[in-house]
């Protein structure tokens, strides 16, 4: 399990998202540390994908804080300009739940993962293609993938591209929203190891959504339980269940 330091590296207090007269996201704090997974679960339409989304800023809470550490300094993302947001953005990635949606059917494999590097004008030290090459090993696929296109490859592995994708910058930051819940069960066991393989060989930071527990309680170093749009239950893994604490 990991062990969280001084200061998380990103924070939400008090989120609240509303639309219209609704309210989905209902007083929500939460915390990530470095190297850890925080599981969120909860049923659907309980408001967990709309969390992920106002973390990275690609939708705008009605109120509430999130803060992103930054050179020992707790940036408030809220605050940010749309430039400096474009400039942060790439710490932080994504895995959306649907992966053929998630992938242009127009763009080869090789195009799809080279655009991180382009909108954020980087290049890999070890030069654009060998880090292309380097990704599809991390994900377990070959490089012949690279001249393909997404309708030649199955879920599975259109999901190990977009996880590959979202890597590519090597972020501190990366959002699971759901990945297997489109996958058959074989095949979503498979990416739920390569992503557990990952998080151990990288250290990554993750925010792993799903409505599975037991998925949550194998890559999760904590959880947090939505119910409504509201955190209802927060804590670590006891032998048998969650043993809840102060959120």
């Amino acid at each position: 399990m990991a062990t969280p330091v001084s200061l998380p590296l990103i924070s939400a207090k008090n989120l609240v998202k509303e639309y219209g007269r609704s309210r989905v996201i209902d007083d929500v704090s939460l915390e990530i540390f470095a190297g850890e997974t925080l599981g969120l679960v909860g049923e659907s339409g309980s408001g967990k994908s709309t969390i992920a989304r106002l973390l990275l800023r690609l939708i705008e809470p009605t109120s509430g804080e999130i803060r992103l550490q930054s050179g020992g300094n707790a940036i408030d993302l809220r605050g940010v300009s749309a430039g400096e947001m474009r400039r942060l953005r790439r710490r932080l990635a994504i895995v959306f739940q649907d992966p053929y949606a998630a992938l242009d059917p127009r763009m080869t494999v090789r195009q799809t993962l080279a655009e991180p590097f382009a909108i954020h004008g980087e290049a890999p030290t070890q030069g654009v293609a060998a880090r292309l090459r380097e990704l599809l090993g991390e994900v377990g696929m070959d490089e012949s993938a690279l001249e393909r296109y997404p309708h030649e490859f199955s879920g599975g592995q259109r999901q190990r591209i977009n996880i590959a994708r979202a890597l590519a910058l090597r972020p501190e930051l990366l959002v699971l929203d759901e990945p297997v819940s489109a996958l058959d069960v074989s095949v979503g066991a498979q990416v739920i190891n390569l992503l557990r393989g990952l998080k151990e060989q990288y250290g990554l930071t993750c925010l792993f959504i799903s409505h599975s527990m037991p998925l949550v309680r194998y890559l999760c170093d904590r959880v947090l339980v939505l119910q409504r749009g509201r955190v209802v239950e927060t804590g670590t893994w006891s032998e048998d269940c969650v043993t809840p604490r102060e959120a």
